[in-house]
Protein backbone atom coordinates (compact mmCIF):
# COMPACT_ATOMS: atom_id res chain seq x y z
CA UNK A 1 0.00 0.00 0.00
CA UNK A 2 1.46 3.42 -0.94
CA UNK A 3 2.24 5.88 1.84
CA UNK A 4 1.23 8.89 -0.26
CA UNK A 5 -1.70 9.59 -2.59
CA UNK A 6 -1.54 12.32 -5.21
CA UNK A 7 -5.15 12.74 -6.31
CA UNK A 8 -4.77 14.81 -9.49
CA UNK A 9 -1.74 15.25 -11.81
CA UNK A 10 -1.78 19.02 -11.21
CA UNK A 11 -1.69 18.75 -7.40
CA UNK A 12 1.27 20.23 -5.53
CA UNK A 13 0.49 18.26 -2.38
CA UNK A 14 -0.22 14.62 -1.51
CA UNK A 15 -2.07 12.87 1.34
CA UNK A 16 -0.34 10.59 3.85
CA UNK A 17 -2.00 7.16 3.91
CA UNK A 18 -0.07 6.33 7.07
CA UNK A 19 1.79 8.42 9.61
CA UNK A 20 5.12 9.72 8.33
CA UNK A 21 7.95 10.61 10.71
CA UNK A 22 10.26 13.60 10.29
CA UNK A 23 13.29 12.62 8.22
CA UNK A 24 11.56 9.60 6.67
CA UNK A 25 12.04 9.19 2.92
CA UNK A 26 8.88 8.37 0.97
CA UNK A 27 8.88 7.84 -2.77
CA UNK A 28 11.92 10.10 -3.19
CA UNK A 29 10.50 12.76 -0.84
CA UNK A 30 12.11 13.54 2.51
CA UNK A 31 9.65 14.60 5.23
CA UNK A 32 10.76 17.84 6.91
CA UNK A 33 8.26 17.32 9.76
CA UNK A 34 5.92 14.68 11.13
CA UNK A 35 2.93 14.16 8.80
CA UNK A 36 -0.09 12.70 10.63
CA UNK A 37 -2.33 10.10 8.98
CA UNK A 38 -4.58 11.79 6.41
CA UNK A 39 -2.68 15.09 6.38
CA UNK A 40 -1.01 16.85 3.44
CA UNK A 41 2.67 17.02 2.49
CA UNK A 42 4.14 19.48 -0.03
CA UNK A 43 5.41 17.84 -3.23
CA UNK A 44 7.17 21.04 -4.35
CA UNK A 45 8.30 24.32 -2.85
CA UNK A 46 5.25 26.61 -2.57
CA UNK A 47 5.82 30.36 -2.27
CA UNK A 48 3.92 32.57 0.15
CA UNK A 49 0.72 33.69 -1.59
CA UNK A 50 0.77 30.73 -3.99
CA UNK A 51 -2.22 28.39 -4.25
CA UNK A 52 -2.09 24.92 -2.75
CA UNK A 53 -3.64 22.53 -5.27
CA UNK A 54 -5.60 19.36 -4.39
CA UNK A 55 -8.20 17.54 -6.53
CA UNK A 56 -6.77 19.68 -9.37
CA UNK A 57 -8.21 22.85 -7.80
CA UNK A 58 -6.94 25.47 -5.31
CA UNK A 59 -7.84 24.64 -1.71
CA UNK A 60 -6.37 27.83 -0.28
CA UNK A 61 -3.29 30.01 -0.31
CA UNK A 62 0.04 29.57 1.48
CA UNK A 63 0.40 32.19 4.21
CA UNK A 64 4.18 31.65 4.25
CA UNK A 65 6.73 29.73 2.23
CA UNK A 66 6.17 25.96 2.33
CA UNK A 67 9.16 23.76 1.57
CA UNK A 68 8.98 20.49 -0.36
CA UNK A 69 8.38 17.72 2.21
CA UNK A 70 6.76 20.06 4.75
CA UNK A 71 3.44 19.45 6.50
CA UNK A 72 0.61 21.58 5.06
CA UNK A 73 -2.18 22.51 7.45
CA UNK A 74 -3.75 25.39 9.39
CA UNK A 75 -0.35 26.83 10.38
CA UNK A 76 0.59 27.65 6.79
CA UNK A 77 -2.60 27.52 4.69
CA UNK A 78 -5.74 29.70 4.68
CA UNK A 79 -8.92 29.93 2.65
CA UNK A 80 -9.16 32.15 -0.45
CA UNK A 81 -12.94 32.51 -0.14
CA UNK A 82 -14.80 35.72 0.63
CA UNK A 83 -18.35 37.12 0.39
CA UNK A 84 -20.94 36.77 -2.32
CA UNK A 85 -19.86 36.12 -5.89
CA UNK A 86 -21.36 37.10 -9.22
CA UNK A 87 -21.31 33.80 -11.10
CA UNK A 88 -21.14 33.25 -14.85
CA UNK A 89 -22.79 30.28 -16.54
CA UNK A 90 -20.17 28.32 -18.48
CA UNK A 91 -21.92 25.02 -19.32
CA UNK A 92 -19.60 22.04 -19.48
CA UNK A 93 -21.47 20.43 -22.37
CA UNK A 94 -22.52 17.30 -20.48
CA UNK A 95 -25.74 15.63 -21.61
CA UNK A 96 -28.82 16.31 -19.48
CA UNK A 97 -30.78 13.36 -20.87
CA UNK A 98 -31.27 11.04 -17.88
CA UNK A 99 -33.01 8.31 -19.87
CA UNK A 100 -31.41 4.89 -19.57
CA UNK A 101 -28.96 4.18 -22.38
CA UNK A 102 -27.15 0.94 -23.00
CA UNK A 103 -27.89 -0.38 -19.54
CA UNK A 104 -29.30 -3.63 -18.29
CA UNK A 105 -31.18 -2.18 -15.34
CA UNK A 106 -31.16 -4.44 -12.26
CA UNK A 107 -34.13 -4.68 -9.92
CA UNK A 108 -34.79 -4.65 -6.20
CA UNK A 109 -37.66 -6.17 -4.23
CA UNK A 110 -39.68 -3.17 -3.12
CA UNK A 111 -43.26 -2.11 -2.55
CA UNK A 112 -45.44 -0.67 -5.31
CA UNK A 113 -47.76 1.97 -3.83
CA UNK A 114 -51.29 2.67 -5.09
CA UNK A 115 -50.13 5.80 -6.90
CA UNK A 116 -47.45 3.84 -8.76
CA UNK A 117 -44.49 5.06 -6.73
CA UNK A 118 -41.91 2.73 -5.23
CA UNK A 119 -40.96 2.18 -1.57
CA UNK A 120 -38.34 0.07 0.21
CA UNK A 121 -40.01 -0.16 3.64
CA UNK A 122 -43.65 -0.66 4.71
CA UNK A 123 -43.62 1.34 7.94
CA UNK A 124 -46.20 3.10 10.07
CA UNK A 125 -44.93 6.53 11.13
CA UNK A 126 -46.16 8.60 14.09
CA UNK A 127 -45.64 12.34 13.53
CA UNK A 128 -46.33 14.85 16.33
CA UNK A 129 -47.48 18.30 15.24
CA UNK A 130 -45.89 19.80 18.36
CA UNK A 131 -43.18 18.87 20.86
CA UNK A 132 -45.64 18.83 23.77
CA UNK A 133 -46.87 15.35 22.73
CA UNK A 134 -43.43 13.80 22.16
CA UNK A 135 -43.59 11.43 25.12
CA UNK A 136 -47.06 10.26 24.14
CA UNK A 137 -45.75 9.55 20.62
CA UNK A 138 -42.87 7.50 22.04
CA UNK A 139 -45.23 5.61 24.35
CA UNK A 140 -47.47 4.77 21.39
CA UNK A 141 -44.43 3.61 19.44
CA UNK A 142 -43.36 1.30 22.29
CA UNK A 143 -46.78 -0.16 23.00
CA UNK A 144 -47.72 -0.53 19.33
CA UNK A 145 -44.51 -2.42 18.65
CA UNK A 146 -45.24 -4.75 21.55
CA UNK A 147 -48.92 -5.32 20.76
CA UNK A 148 -49.10 -5.07 16.96
CA UNK A 149 -45.74 -5.69 15.25
CA UNK A 150 -45.93 -9.50 15.40
CA UNK A 151 -49.66 -9.50 14.66
CA UNK A 152 -49.18 -7.62 11.38
CA UNK A 153 -46.05 -9.19 9.91
CA UNK A 154 -46.31 -7.20 6.69
CA UNK A 155 -45.47 -4.01 8.61
CA UNK A 156 -41.71 -3.45 8.63
CA UNK A 157 -41.66 -0.99 11.54
CA UNK A 158 -43.60 1.44 13.73
CA UNK A 159 -41.66 4.63 14.41
CA UNK A 160 -42.34 7.95 16.16
CA UNK A 161 -40.35 11.02 15.12
CA UNK A 162 -40.22 13.59 17.89
CA UNK A 163 -39.10 17.23 17.70
CA UNK A 164 -39.35 20.36 19.92
CA UNK A 165 -41.31 22.59 17.53
CA UNK A 166 -44.84 23.28 16.27
CA UNK A 167 -45.67 26.15 18.63
CA UNK A 168 -44.30 29.60 19.53
CA UNK A 169 -42.86 30.00 16.03
CA UNK A 170 -43.56 32.68 13.44
CA UNK A 171 -43.30 33.19 9.68
CA UNK A 172 -40.81 31.08 7.73
CA UNK A 173 -39.58 29.44 10.93
CA UNK A 174 -43.07 28.05 11.58
CA UNK A 175 -43.47 27.12 7.91
CA UNK A 176 -40.21 25.14 7.95
CA UNK A 177 -41.68 22.92 10.68
CA UNK A 178 -44.91 22.38 8.75
CA UNK A 179 -43.35 21.54 5.37
CA UNK A 180 -40.75 19.19 6.87
CA UNK A 181 -43.36 17.29 8.89
CA UNK A 182 -45.61 17.10 5.81
CA UNK A 183 -42.65 15.87 3.76
CA UNK A 184 -41.94 13.14 6.30
CA UNK A 185 -45.57 12.01 6.09
CA UNK A 186 -45.27 11.91 2.30
CA UNK A 187 -42.11 9.77 2.26
CA UNK A 188 -42.89 6.57 0.33
CA UNK A 189 -41.42 4.32 3.06
CA UNK A 190 -44.30 5.37 5.34
CA UNK A 191 -47.21 3.17 4.25
CA UNK A 192 -49.51 4.82 6.80
CA UNK A 193 -49.22 7.82 9.09
CA UNK A 194 -50.66 8.79 12.48
CA UNK A 195 -50.55 12.56 13.06
CA UNK A 196 -50.60 13.35 16.77
CA UNK A 197 -51.72 16.83 17.87
CA UNK A 198 -52.19 18.49 21.23
CA UNK A 199 -55.05 20.86 20.45
CA UNK A 200 -53.81 24.35 21.33
CA UNK A 201 -50.55 24.60 19.37
CA UNK A 202 -49.83 26.94 16.44
CA UNK A 203 -49.45 23.95 14.12
CA UNK A 204 -53.05 22.80 14.64
CA UNK A 205 -54.48 19.77 12.92
CA UNK A 206 -56.93 22.10 11.17
CA UNK A 207 -54.06 24.02 9.55
CA UNK A 208 -51.67 21.09 9.09
CA UNK A 209 -53.87 18.35 7.66
CA UNK A 210 -54.57 20.20 4.35
CA UNK A 211 -50.86 19.73 3.58
CA UNK A 212 -51.53 15.96 3.52
CA UNK A 213 -54.71 16.02 1.41
CA UNK A 214 -53.05 14.66 -1.74
CA UNK A 215 -51.20 11.80 -0.06
CA UNK A 216 -52.31 8.53 -1.58
CA UNK A 217 -51.96 6.63 1.69
CA UNK A 218 -54.03 6.14 4.86
CA UNK A 219 -53.58 8.97 7.36
CA UNK A 220 -55.17 9.11 10.82
CA UNK A 221 -55.06 12.06 13.21
CA UNK A 222 -56.34 13.19 16.60
CA UNK A 223 -55.70 15.77 19.34
CA UNK A 224 -54.80 14.28 22.70
CA UNK A 225 -56.75 17.04 24.49
CA UNK A 226 -59.94 15.78 22.81
CA UNK A 227 -59.95 12.21 24.18
CA UNK A 228 -60.09 10.64 27.62
CA UNK A 229 -57.35 8.04 27.04
CA UNK A 230 -54.82 9.09 24.39
CA UNK A 231 -52.98 5.76 24.55
CA UNK A 232 -56.07 3.67 23.80
CA UNK A 233 -57.14 6.09 21.06
CA UNK A 234 -53.69 6.11 19.49
CA UNK A 235 -53.26 2.33 19.58
CA UNK A 236 -56.68 1.83 17.99
CA UNK A 237 -55.78 4.15 15.12
CA UNK A 238 -52.37 2.55 14.65
CA UNK A 239 -54.03 -0.86 14.45
CA UNK A 240 -56.37 0.49 11.78
CA UNK A 241 -53.33 1.68 9.81
CA UNK A 242 -51.59 -1.68 10.25
CA UNK A 243 -54.63 -3.59 9.01
CA UNK A 244 -54.88 -1.34 5.95
CA UNK A 245 -51.17 -1.52 5.07
CA UNK A 246 -50.03 -5.01 6.11
CA UNK A 247 -51.01 -6.79 2.91
CA UNK A 248 -48.41 -4.99 0.77
CA UNK A 249 -45.89 -7.44 -0.72
CA UNK A 250 -42.46 -6.94 -2.20
CA UNK A 251 -42.20 -7.05 -5.98
CA UNK A 252 -39.45 -6.54 -8.55
CA UNK A 253 -38.86 -2.82 -9.25
CA UNK A 254 -36.11 -1.31 -11.45
CA UNK A 255 -33.31 0.45 -9.55
CA UNK A 256 -33.99 3.42 -11.83
CA UNK A 257 -36.91 4.16 -9.46
CA UNK A 258 -34.66 4.48 -6.42
CA UNK A 259 -34.18 7.90 -4.84
CA UNK A 260 -30.92 8.08 -2.90
CA UNK A 261 -29.78 10.94 -0.67
CA UNK A 262 -26.13 11.62 0.15
CA UNK A 263 -24.64 12.96 3.35
CA UNK A 264 -21.16 13.16 4.83
CA UNK A 265 -20.30 13.72 8.47
CA UNK A 266 -17.27 13.25 10.63
CA UNK A 267 -15.26 13.66 7.43
CA UNK A 268 -11.55 13.07 7.18
CA UNK A 269 -8.93 13.56 4.47
CA UNK A 270 -9.97 10.31 2.79
CA UNK A 271 -13.64 11.25 2.41
CA UNK A 272 -12.85 12.92 -0.91
CA UNK A 273 -10.50 10.11 -1.98
CA UNK A 274 -12.44 6.90 -1.24
CA UNK A 275 -16.07 7.07 -0.06
CA UNK A 276 -17.28 10.26 -1.74
CA UNK A 277 -15.83 9.47 -5.19
CA UNK A 278 -17.31 5.97 -4.89
CA UNK A 279 -20.71 7.56 -4.24
CA UNK A 280 -20.07 9.77 -7.26
CA UNK A 281 -19.62 6.74 -9.46
CA UNK A 282 -22.89 5.35 -8.12
CA UNK A 283 -24.56 8.68 -8.89
CA UNK A 284 -23.30 8.58 -12.47
CA UNK A 285 -24.49 4.99 -12.89
CA UNK A 286 -27.95 5.45 -11.36
CA UNK A 287 -28.71 8.75 -13.07
CA UNK A 288 -27.63 7.29 -16.41
CA UNK A 289 -30.27 4.60 -15.80
CA UNK A 290 -32.89 7.25 -15.02
CA UNK A 291 -32.51 7.13 -11.23
CA UNK A 292 -32.48 10.01 -8.74
CA UNK A 293 -29.71 11.17 -6.40
CA UNK A 294 -29.86 14.16 -4.05
CA UNK A 295 -27.01 16.28 -2.65
CA UNK A 296 -27.51 18.76 0.19
CA UNK A 297 -25.28 20.63 2.71
CA UNK A 298 -25.19 23.96 0.86
CA UNK A 299 -22.32 25.56 2.83
CA UNK A 300 -20.19 22.53 2.02
CA UNK A 301 -20.43 23.44 -1.65
CA UNK A 302 -18.75 26.84 -1.03
CA UNK A 303 -15.49 26.94 -2.96
CA UNK A 304 -16.53 24.15 -5.33
CA UNK A 305 -19.92 25.49 -6.39
CA UNK A 306 -18.90 26.57 -9.89
CA UNK A 307 -18.15 22.94 -10.79
CA UNK A 308 -21.79 22.05 -10.06
CA UNK A 309 -23.15 25.28 -11.58
CA UNK A 310 -21.52 24.59 -14.92
CA UNK A 311 -23.15 21.16 -14.96
CA UNK A 312 -26.63 22.74 -14.78
CA UNK A 313 -29.03 21.28 -17.34
CA UNK A 314 -30.48 24.71 -18.09
CA UNK A 315 -29.80 28.35 -17.36
CA UNK A 316 -32.78 28.32 -14.98
CA UNK A 317 -31.10 25.55 -12.95
CA UNK A 318 -27.87 27.58 -12.95
CA UNK A 319 -29.74 30.64 -11.64
CA UNK A 320 -31.40 28.52 -8.95
CA UNK A 321 -27.96 27.33 -7.85
CA UNK A 322 -26.57 30.87 -7.63
CA UNK A 323 -29.62 31.93 -5.60
CA UNK A 324 -29.15 28.96 -3.27
CA UNK A 325 -25.43 29.62 -2.69
CA UNK A 326 -25.58 33.40 -2.27
CA UNK A 327 -28.79 33.09 -0.24
CA UNK A 328 -27.01 30.85 2.24
CA UNK A 329 -24.16 33.34 2.50
CA UNK A 330 -26.74 36.05 3.28
CA UNK A 331 -28.14 33.78 5.99
CA UNK A 332 -24.72 33.68 7.67
CA UNK A 333 -24.08 37.41 7.39
CA UNK A 334 -27.60 38.29 8.60
CA UNK A 335 -26.63 36.76 11.94
CA UNK A 336 -23.22 38.47 11.92
CA UNK A 337 -21.41 35.17 11.44
CA UNK A 338 -18.42 34.45 9.17
CA UNK A 339 -19.38 32.69 5.95
CA UNK A 340 -16.45 30.31 5.94
CA UNK A 341 -16.35 29.11 9.59
CA UNK A 342 -15.72 25.55 8.49
CA UNK A 343 -14.25 22.83 8.66
CA UNK A 344 -15.04 21.54 12.14
CA UNK A 345 -12.36 20.73 14.73
CA UNK A 346 -12.80 17.02 13.95
CA UNK A 347 -12.37 17.68 10.23
CA UNK A 348 -9.13 19.56 10.91
CA UNK A 349 -7.81 16.81 13.15
CA UNK A 350 -8.53 14.40 10.30
CA UNK A 351 -6.45 16.46 7.85
CA UNK A 352 -8.94 18.87 6.23
CA UNK A 353 -7.68 22.45 6.43
CA UNK A 354 -9.98 24.79 4.48
CA UNK A 355 -13.59 24.91 3.33
CA UNK A 356 -12.48 24.68 -0.31
CA UNK A 357 -10.75 21.40 0.49
CA UNK A 358 -13.80 20.08 2.35
CA UNK A 359 -16.18 21.21 -0.39
CA UNK A 360 -14.14 19.72 -3.21
CA UNK A 361 -14.22 16.41 -1.35
CA UNK A 362 -17.91 16.76 -0.49
CA UNK A 363 -19.16 17.33 -4.06
CA UNK A 364 -17.39 14.18 -5.21
CA UNK A 365 -20.64 12.44 -4.20
CA UNK A 366 -22.28 14.09 -7.21
CA UNK A 367 -19.91 12.38 -9.65
CA UNK A 368 -19.95 13.99 -13.08
CA UNK A 369 -23.72 13.91 -13.53
CA UNK A 370 -25.54 16.99 -14.84
CA UNK A 371 -27.61 18.90 -12.28
CA UNK A 372 -31.28 18.45 -13.18
CA UNK A 373 -32.96 20.47 -10.44
CA UNK A 374 -32.52 22.62 -7.32
CA UNK A 375 -34.94 22.33 -4.38
CA UNK A 376 -35.65 24.79 -1.59
CA UNK A 377 -35.54 23.50 1.99
CA UNK A 378 -38.69 21.43 2.55
CA UNK A 379 -39.43 20.86 -1.15
CA UNK A 380 -39.94 17.35 -2.52
CA UNK A 381 -38.16 15.67 -5.40
CA UNK A 382 -39.70 16.64 -8.75
CA UNK A 383 -37.27 15.37 -11.39
CA UNK A 384 -35.09 12.38 -12.07
CA UNK A 385 -31.33 12.84 -12.21
CA UNK A 386 -29.01 14.69 -9.84
CA UNK A 387 -30.85 17.20 -7.62
CA UNK A 388 -29.41 19.75 -5.18
CA UNK A 389 -31.38 20.39 -1.98
CA UNK A 390 -30.84 23.60 -0.02
CA UNK A 391 -30.04 23.03 3.64
CA UNK A 392 -27.34 23.35 6.30
CA UNK A 393 -24.49 20.93 6.81
CA UNK A 394 -25.73 19.77 10.23
CA UNK A 395 -26.00 15.99 10.07
CA UNK A 396 -29.46 15.52 11.62
CA UNK A 397 -31.05 18.56 9.95
CA UNK A 398 -29.79 17.64 6.47
CA UNK A 399 -30.66 13.94 6.86
CA UNK A 400 -34.19 14.97 7.87
CA UNK A 401 -34.46 17.32 4.88
CA UNK A 402 -33.40 14.50 2.55
CA UNK A 403 -36.06 12.23 4.07
CA UNK A 404 -38.72 14.94 3.71
CA UNK A 405 -37.66 15.43 0.08
CA UNK A 406 -38.63 11.80 -0.54
CA UNK A 407 -35.44 9.73 -0.65
CA UNK A 408 -35.76 5.99 0.01
CA UNK A 409 -32.36 5.72 1.71
CA UNK A 410 -29.33 7.80 2.61
CA UNK A 411 -25.70 6.91 2.01
CA UNK A 412 -23.73 8.61 4.78
CA UNK A 413 -19.95 8.72 4.34
CA UNK A 414 -17.73 9.19 7.38
CA UNK A 415 -14.06 9.03 8.27
CA UNK A 416 -14.37 9.44 12.01
CA UNK A 417 -17.67 7.65 12.60
CA UNK A 418 -21.14 8.55 13.88
CA UNK A 419 -24.09 6.43 15.11
CA UNK A 420 -26.67 8.85 13.65
CA UNK A 421 -29.58 7.40 11.68
CA UNK A 422 -32.35 9.04 9.65
CA UNK A 423 -35.99 7.87 9.44
CA UNK A 424 -35.03 6.02 6.24
CA UNK A 425 -32.34 3.31 6.03
CA UNK A 426 -28.97 5.04 6.43
CA UNK A 427 -25.98 3.22 4.94
CA UNK A 428 -22.86 4.28 6.85
CA UNK A 429 -19.82 4.10 4.59
CA UNK A 430 -16.35 4.36 6.13
CA UNK A 431 -13.56 6.13 4.29
CA UNK A 432 -10.92 3.94 5.92
CA UNK A 433 -10.68 0.34 7.07
CA UNK A 434 -9.60 1.20 10.61
CA UNK A 435 -12.99 2.81 11.30
CA UNK A 436 -14.86 -0.09 9.71
CA UNK A 437 -13.03 -2.55 11.96
CA UNK A 438 -13.38 -0.40 15.08
CA UNK A 439 -17.12 0.32 14.72
CA UNK A 440 -18.79 -2.66 13.00
CA UNK A 441 -22.02 -1.82 14.87
CA UNK A 442 -22.12 1.60 13.16
CA UNK A 443 -20.52 1.08 9.75
CA UNK A 444 -22.28 -0.88 7.00
CA UNK A 445 -19.88 -0.58 4.07
CA UNK A 446 -16.13 -0.07 3.86
CA UNK A 447 -14.70 2.13 1.10
CA UNK A 448 -11.31 2.06 2.82
CA UNK A 449 -10.18 -0.93 0.78
CA UNK A 450 -9.72 1.51 -2.11
CA UNK A 451 -6.57 2.59 -0.25
CA UNK A 452 -5.42 -1.03 -0.12
CA UNK A 453 -5.56 -2.09 -3.76
CA UNK A 454 -9.27 -2.42 -4.61
CA UNK A 455 -10.27 -0.63 -7.80
CA UNK A 456 -13.30 1.62 -8.17
CA UNK A 457 -15.07 -0.62 -10.71
CA UNK A 458 -14.98 -3.60 -8.34
CA UNK A 459 -16.06 -1.47 -5.39
CA UNK A 460 -18.89 0.12 -7.38
CA UNK A 461 -20.33 -3.31 -8.15
CA UNK A 462 -20.15 -4.19 -4.44
CA UNK A 463 -21.87 -0.93 -3.47
CA UNK A 464 -24.65 -1.34 -6.03
CA UNK A 465 -25.26 -4.89 -4.77
CA UNK A 466 -25.37 -3.60 -1.19
CA UNK A 467 -27.81 -0.81 -2.09
CA UNK A 468 -30.06 -3.33 -3.84
CA UNK A 469 -29.96 -5.61 -0.79
CA UNK A 470 -30.97 -2.73 1.52
CA UNK A 471 -33.72 -1.68 -0.88
CA UNK A 472 -34.93 -5.29 -0.80
CA UNK A 473 -35.17 -5.41 2.99
CA UNK A 474 -31.69 -5.89 4.44
CA UNK A 475 -31.45 -3.80 7.59
CA UNK A 476 -28.75 -1.19 8.01
CA UNK A 477 -27.03 -0.72 11.36
CA UNK A 478 -29.12 2.34 12.17
CA UNK A 479 -32.24 0.17 11.76
CA UNK A 480 -30.78 -2.69 13.80
CA UNK A 481 -29.78 -0.25 16.57
CA UNK A 482 -33.10 1.63 16.23
CA UNK A 483 -31.21 4.90 15.76
CA UNK A 484 -33.70 7.15 13.96
CA UNK A 485 -33.76 10.89 14.57
CA UNK A 486 -35.11 14.08 13.03
CA UNK A 487 -34.24 17.75 13.43
CA UNK A 488 -35.79 20.80 11.81
CA UNK A 489 -33.89 23.92 10.72
CA UNK A 490 -34.60 26.64 13.29
CA UNK A 491 -34.45 30.10 11.73
CA UNK A 492 -36.44 32.64 13.76
CA UNK A 493 -37.60 33.85 17.15
CA UNK A 494 -39.30 31.70 19.76
CA UNK A 495 -42.27 33.37 21.45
Amino acid sequence: MPKLIKIHPNDNCAVAVSEIKKGESIEGLSALSDIPFGHKIALFDIAAGEAVIKYGYPIGVAIKEIKKGEHIHTHNLRTRLSGEIEYKYEPCGCSCDSAAKNHDIPTFKGYRRNDGTAAIRNDIWIIPTVGCVNNIAKRLEKEARSALQSKYEGITGIHAFTHPYGCSQLGDDHEFTRVILAGLAANPNAAGVLVLGLGCENNTLKSFMPLLENLNKPVKAFNVQDVCDETDEGLALIEELCSLCCKAERTEIPVSELKIGYKCGGSDAFSGITANPLCGRLTDLLTSMGGTCVLTETPEMFGAETILMNRSCTFDVFEAQTKMINGFKEYFTSYGQPIYENPSPGNKEGGITTLEEKSLGCIQKGGTAPVADVLSYGERIKKRGLTLLNGPGNDIVSSTALTAAGVHMIIFTTGRGTPLGAPVPTIKMSTNTALYEKKPNWIDFNAGTLLEGDDFDKKLRELLDFVISVASGRQTNNEINDYREIAIWKNGVTL
